[in-house]
């Protein structure tokens, strides 16, 4: 019997462009990508990093089978992201 792949759990962590950015609209914006890629939305958590800055950690699930290269890509072309960063990623048993 062949064993398929699972799901993993990742968390990115998403800059934005500047610290007057809104980040609840990259958040809408990243659940909804995460969803269109038949994923499932866990957590999204504002961190603060410095001067008023801060960033949005999206953590979800994602079918190993799938490629997060082109989830990065969508994440990116989000309006007002400046960066993204895989900070975790882990299989879910």
């Amino acid at each position: 019997m062949a064993e398929g792949l699972g799901i993993i759990g990742v968390k990115i962590k998403i800059m934005p462009t500047s610290p007057e950015v809104d980040l609840e609209c990259i958040k809408s914006e990243a659940m909804k990508i995460v969803e269109e890629g038949e994923g499932f939305n866990r957590e999204y958590i504002i961190e603060p990093i410095a001067f008023g800055l801060k960033a949005l950690i999206a953590f979800f699930e994602w079918s190993e089978e799938k490629p997060l290269e082109e989830l990065e890509e969508k994440f990116q072309k989000i309006k007002d992201v400046n960066s993204i960063q895989i900070i975790d990623m882990r299989k879910i048993v």
